[in-house]
């Protein structure tokens, strides 16, 4: 598996004179998890398409394990880099098993086929992600929970050394969200290295080993242990807004919370 994913003072701007991104520095290394945050607008989603190559910096470059990623082809691209969107909705009924499959094309032979190793390999990701007993099920059936870890099979069945995920558990409640974040951590803690884009910053403090603070001026404004970012200075900085830090009553880890903003009495 490769060391690093390294984004160098890259810049992005979808219209002239309107910076998505300016400058910004970014590491997924391997074997960590690696949360994303920031408020809305600020580039996140952006970013991660940076990193996976769907789109290219303006300035500044994209680097896997020092090579620049521009150079590689889409196809040697897929095989080491996988990347979820935030929404993935079949075009039409697929089974749990021919969804993972798609996951496996990027090593598919000259004419798209799929052999006994890639078959096996979608039947291990399911495994891994504890979703084998709903390999026959329609995908669309499934529950907002079932469907993310069929996902995550899918791009697992790429066998890449980086999984860069965008929002994953924004859909999702307190349970499955954390179940979602789990497995993140334990496929980090087997080596892979994973980037996840999340608004929910207490899940990032207690799952994520490396954060990643962008703030509303498309900078990024701390970058470190959750410790070191989820800091009052920071986030208000990068929110605008009052934020107070504490200490998680059953985990050992930040918890972060927005002060109230008291309205004028009429």
């Amino acid at each position: 598996m490769i060391s690093m994913l390294q984004a160098e003072s890259v810049s992005f701007a979808y219209e002239k004179e309107q910076p998505v991104l300016r400058a910004v520095n970014a590491t997924v290394p391997a074997g960590m998890l690696t949360g994303i945050v920031g408020p809305n607008g600020c580039g996140k989603s952006t970013l991660l398409r940076l990193l996976c190559g769907l789109l290219r910096p303006q300035s500044g470059r994209v680097l896997m394990d020092g090579a620049e990623l521009s150079r590689l082809s889409g196809g040697a691209r897929a095989r080491r880099l996988a990347f979820l969107p935030q929404a993935v909705n079949p075009a039409f009924a697929m089974t749990v098993f021919e969804v993972v499959c798609l996951g496996r094309y990027p090593h598919a032979g000259p004419f798209g086929g799929l052999g006994p190793k890639d078959f096996e390999v979608a039947r291990r990701c399911l495994r891994d992600t504890e979703t084998e007993h709903l390999r026959a099920r329609d995908f669309l059936s499934l529950s907002g929970g079932e469907r993310q870890r069929v996902l995550l099979a899918s791009i697992l069945a790429q066998e890449p050394d980086v999984l860069l995920l965008d929002e994953p558990t924004s859909a999702l409640d307190i349970h499955h969200e954390a179940e979602v974040f789990s497995l993140l951590r334990q496929l980090a803690a087997q080596g892979y290295g994973v980037g996840v884009v999340t608004h929910d910053l207490n899940a990032a403090a207690q799952f994520c080993g490396r954060i990643l603070l962008l703030g509303a001026s498309h900078v990024v404004v701390a970058a470190g242990a959750p410790e070191e970012v989820f800091r009052e200075d920071a986030l208000c900085a990068a929110y605008g807004a009052a934020i107070r830090v504490g200490r998680h009553p059953f985990v050992d880890a930040p918890f972060v919370d927005v002060l109230p903003q008291e309205r004028p009495s009429s």
